[in-house]
Order: C-alpha cells, then structure tokens, then sequence
C-alpha cells in the first residue's frame, strides 16, 4: 500500500504542478495582452493630443486667412463644421472620420492661399502655416505608432496559444487608423 500511496502522490503532485502552471502562464499572457492594450491606447491618446493641437490651431489660422478672403464664407462654415464634428465625436471611430473632415477643410483652405499672393507674405500667416505643418507632421508620426501597436496586439491575439487567452478575456481585434480614400488622388495645383 505504500508503493501506491507513493504513486498516487506523485501524480497529484504533477496535476498539480501543471495546473498551477497553466494558471501562472494563464495570468502571465493576460498581463502581457493588457499591456499591449494599454500601449495602443496610450498612442492612441498621442494621436488625439495632436488632433487637438491643430483642433485648437486652425482658428487662428482662419481667421488669418478671413482678414483677406472675407467673401469665401463656405470654406469657414465647412471648417467650423468639421472642428465641432471631431469636438463631438466620442468613439476611435468618429474621431477617425471628423480628422479626415478637417484634412478635406484645410485642403480647401489651401486652396484659398492660391489665390491670394499677399496673404503668403504675412507674417503671421507663415508662422501658422508652419506651425500647422509640424501639427500634420507629428499627427503622422503619432498615427504611424499607433498603427505598429495595433499590428503587435492584433497578432498576438491571433497567435497560438496566447489566442486562447485572449477570446477567454474578450480581447478583440484593433481597428487600424487609415487614410481617407481622396488622399489616395494626386493633388492638382492650379495657377490662375
């Protein structure tokens, strides 16, 4: 009776060694899943604060610009429509899609520089435009780190076996920022 008692402990003790490795390694992949959540979503905070720089940017680029183009009433109202459309929006999603209304506002605004030679000059307009261009600059930079965290979450939650981990904890996939589809057309610079 000795010799099974002996046995049975033995394998006791081995379930329980491998259970309470399964729980250890269990918890350990859940961490490392939650710190790649939070990594993502801290750059994802990044790609807001820059959205917001220029949120807060555009304004004073505007009215810039208003003091020469009085009479292009429509590029403003389509600019303050685009700013409290990313004011309001709440989701990844939303605030997606109200940048790309304030990149299509701003191209339009461009647009109005082309035709006002004088306003290039002043000085306050430079130092805007300049401005504006390292807000667009650092906005890419934030967006193409989030997007590498994104990548690194989305596969390790696809991957054998840490995918188990994840759709036991409700990990789901990532949404991936992406450029507006007019992005994709060439520019057309237009003399007149």
């Amino acid at each position: 009776m000795n010799k099974n008692w002996f046995t049975l402990k033995n394998v006791l003790i081995g379930i329980g060694v491998v259970l309470l490795a399964g729980i250890v390694w269990y918890f350990s992949t859940k961490n490392s899943l939650i710190t790649l959540q939070e990594s993502t979503d801290a750059a994802w905070a990044q790609v807001e604060n820059q959205l917001q720089r220029r949120y807060d940017l555009i304004p004073n680029l505007v009215n810039t610009v208003k003091g020469y183009a009085s009479h292009e009433k429509d590029v403003f109202t389509g600019i303050a429509e685009a700013r409290s459309r990313l004011a309001g929006a709440r989701s990844v999603t939303e605030k997606i899609a109200a940048s790309r209304g304030i990149e299509s506002a701003l191209s339009r605004l461009l647009v109005i520089t082309e035709n006002y030679p004088q306003l290039k000059a002043d000085r306050n307009f430079t130092a805007l435009m300049d401005e504006l261009a390292g807000s667009e600059n650092r906005i890419a930079q934030e967006r193409r780190r989030y997007n590498e965290n994104v990548q690194l979450f989305n596969q390790k939650i696809r991957m054998m076996p840490t995918s188990f981990v994840a759709k036991m904890a409700g990990f789901t996939k990532m949404d991936y920022f992406q450029m507006n589809e007019k992005a994709k057309e060439a520019p057309q610079v237009k003399f007149n």
